[in-house]
């Protein structure tokens, strides 16, 4: 089957999740996460933004939008910051590894 017969809803674009950047604003939009709590978290390490340079405007890529998502998700529960983060960088251990089991299987 070629790739324009694939249903959209199955198919899953890893190298454009990869190249996705958005910024600071917009990620507030997508994730319901104000702005001044993101940058909170950034400046506890929790997430990272891309910008290098001091002063820029801060742009996040997938992985961190979806750790933001992850970590929104787990306080909503009831869970705390720290053991949120703690739980969420876990699990993206555990995905990544797994990501890198099914490449290698493709390979």
């Amino acid at each position: 089957m070629s790739k324009s017969n694939t249903n959209p809803d199955l198919s899953f674009d890893f190298d454009f999740l990869e190249k996705l950047v958005v910024g600071i604003g917009e990620v507030s939009q997508i994730t319901g996460i104000p702005t001044r709590q993101i940058r909170y978290w950034e400046d506890k390490a929790i997430i990272s933004s891309l910008t290098e340079e001091e002063g820029k405007n801060r742009r996040y890529d997938y992985k961190n939008i979806k750790k933001m998502l992850l970590i929104k998700e787990l306080m909503d529960d009831g869970y705390t910051l720290d053991a949120a983060a703690e739980k969420v960088k876990k699990r993206m251990e555990l995905i990544e590894e797994t990501l890198k089991k099914l490449t290698k299987k493709e390979d």
